[in-house]
């Protein structure tokens, strides 16, 4: 490689900003009516095979991790939004090949007293092993 050069660590596939409506809250009144999740989403393997061999099968289809985190915010409800991480975290080291996954979930309509852009978390999991 030449110097410089980024190692395998440091490919990554990010989705941003994903939006969806969902029923998470700690308060009761929060899990009846949806609102706003934003979700980023970053996966690192390497992405040297299938850039070498332009070949969708020797990396991940965007669109699976989009329905996986769809189908997480808005089909369950959690109190916490470190939940909703957990899960998506969970679900897409089990759905694919990837050696670490962080999650960003915001919740932009939290109401805390004053103004505020969003409530967030971030977390990273690595595959066991």
């Amino acid at each position: 490689r030449r110097a410089g050069w980024r190692s395998a660590l440091s490919d990554r596939i990010v989705l941003t900003n994903m939006r969806f409506m969902g029923r998470h809250g700690y308060y009761d009144h929060e899990l009846e009516s949806p609102q706003r999740f934003e979700v980023d989403v970053e996966l690192r393997l390497d992405l040297q095979p299938a850039g070498l061999d332009d070949d969708l099968g020797k990396t991940i289809d965007y669109g699976r991790v989009y329905d996986i985190t769809r189908q997480i915010v808005e089909s369950t409800s959690f109190r916490l939004i470190e939940t909703i991480a957990e899960a998506i975290s969970h679900e897409l080291l089990t759905a694919f090949e990837v050696t670490e996954v962080g999650v960003r979930v915001r919740k932009p309509d939290v109401q805390l007293g004053g103004p505020l852009d969003h409530a967030s978390v971030e977390i990273w999991r690595r595959r066991p092993g």
